[in-house]
């Protein structure tokens, strides 16, 4: 699953690659954690276990990609 994350005053957005099996309701909790104060940073392993974190006083937006990844060919 890909998350995009819009930073404030930051043309680039962060992307990260979230391994297939990565609950997805436990990464939204996380998410809203972050943006409602909660949490002062959000944490996320891609799937290579690089972990990245973004404050959250700094997050625009957030966009979850589908589960799985993207298809690749006509499938």
């Amino acid at each position: 699953m890909d998350v995009r994350i819009g930073v404030s005053d930051h043309a680039r957005e962060i992307v990260v690659q979230l391994p297939d099996k990565t609950d997805r309701s436990a990464v939204k909790a996380s998410i809203d954690e972050a943006i409602s104060g909660a949490t002062a940073t959000l944490w996320l392993t891609d799937e290579k276990g690089k972990e990245v974190a973004v404050a959250a006083s700094k997050i625009a937006f957030v966009e979850l990609g589908p589960e799985g990844g993207n298809p690749i060919g006509f499938g």
